[in-house]
């Protein structure tokens, strides 16, 4: 599902007057959003890492490599 299928899915709070003071979103759909949020900071850096030249590791040698030095995945 894209960014605007899940933000269709969000109900508003409003106040006496109307205005919008708060949202509301199913527990999945606010779990999809991080994911997307996630996946967009994720392709940024490394897109930033690319252009400064750094050497990329696919992600199964760089989970073992983490392992290696103590980190739980």
């Amino acid at each position: 599902m894209g960014v605007a299928e899940l933000l269709q899915a969000a109900e508003f709070v409003v106040d006496a007057h109307g205005n919008k003071k708060a949202v509301l979103l199913d527990y999945k759909v606010w779990e999809e959003l991080l994911t997307l949020l996630e996946d967009w900071e994720d392709a940024e850096e490394m897109q930033r890492l690319r252009e400064a030249g750094e050497e990329a590791l696919p992600w199964e040698d760089a989970k073992a490599e983490l392992r290696a030095r103590g980190k739980d995945l």
